[in-house]
């Protein structure tokens, strides 16, 4: 990929777009998919989609309990424990997945964490980069088998306007000197990015092509760790929690990217791409604000993205892909 395939291309679809709108006809019947995160928030909204259209959606589940709750009037949905920040127990729900399945059509990692204070899992690992990053990047890995047996799998992660605050930190990823909570999240969302365009890059000799997105400012549950002050500060939200922000989405809205990223027949043959608005996004210039939209050169850059493949094999373990 260059940045010259990072161009809109013109999507019947806009920001205002809904899942309903973009999977509008859509037949699904006989598709699999697992959608992290998806018995809340934007993640709830995929699921529900994608059973409405027929296919068979595996959610992956920290709380299974608050998910079947959640998804107890979804037909054609599956719970599997897992917690995106304990690798054991990411592998041991991509073994019983593999059980379960022949084949995964679709991987959508739309489970996330946003501005959390200092946290250390794992070895030391920063939270926020291992639950966004090094969680999903891990999960895909162990699925890979089932998703190059599809014969045309997409794999969807969310990122966000978010990666405009910071790429990578290789002198110090974990923040060993200094926790910044916004740079940690911003670090992760570019991570989720990079991951899209490396993972394409392996994967598309099989027909597993991969997209990161943007889906626009919602206000779910990614907000919980956030005061109601600091959204009241930021012109997000009045005293009583209701939005009151500019260029806010609904959770139907912001759904709809990654649907479309999962379903468009205007993304055949294309990948490694970041979208938002339904649509390809532009190349955004260093130092425009974050809600100008786009994406930043550092978060789609090829050696950038293979560097980062490779500190997060060594860290994880994860079961290499080879093309």
């Amino acid at each position: 990929m260059t940045s010259t395939d990072q161009q809109p291309l013109g999507s019947p679809f806009s920001a205002a777009g809904t899942a309903e709108d973009v999977m509008a006809g859509l037949d699904l019947s006989g598709t699999s998919a697992v959608v992290t995160g998806g018995y809340s928030g934007l993640g709830l909204e995929t699921t529900r989609t994608l059973a409405a259209a027929g296919a068979h959606v595996i959610v992956p589940a920290r709380r299974p309990g608050i998910a079947r709750a959640a998804l107890a009037d979804v037909e054609g949905c599956d719970i599997v424990p897992m917690d995106l920040a304990d690798l054991e127990s990411v592998r041991a729900a991509a073994v019983r997945i593999s059980d379960s399945l022949n084949k995964l059509d679709l991987l959508m990692a739309v489970a996330g964490v946003m501005a959390t204070p200092e946290r250390r899992v794992g070895p030391g690992w920063e939270s926020q980069l291992a639950a966004n990053h090094f969680g999903h990047f891990t999960l895909a890995c162990e699925l890979y088998p089932l998703l190059a047996a599809a014969g045309g799998a997409r794999v969807v992660v969310n990122s966000s306007a978010g990666h405009t605050l910071t790429g990578i930190r290789w002198h110090d990823p974990h923040f060993r000197t200094g926790y910044d909570r916004w740079l940690a999240y911003g670090q992760a969302k570019t991570a989720n990015a990079l991951f899209a365009v490396h993972f394409d890059a392996l994967g598309r000799n099989d027909g597993v092509r991969a997209f990161a997105l943007h889906p626009g400012k919602i206000i779910t549950g990614l907000q919980r760790e956030m005061t109601l002050q600091e959204q009241i500060d930021r012109g997000w939200v009045d005293a009583h929690g209701n939005v009151i922000g500019t260029g806010f989405k609904t959770p139907s809205q912001g759904a709809a990217t990654g649907l479309w990223a999962a379903t468009s027949p205007l993304l055949h043959d294309r990948g490694g791409l970041y979208l938002e608005d339904c649509d390809i996004a532009r190349v955004s210039a260093p130092g425009t604000p974050m809600d100008d939209g786009g994406v930043r050169e550092y978060a789609i850059d090829p050696d950038a993205a293979a560097r980062l493949w490779e500190l997060s094999l060594t860290a994880t373990g994860a079961t290499p892909i080879t093309r």
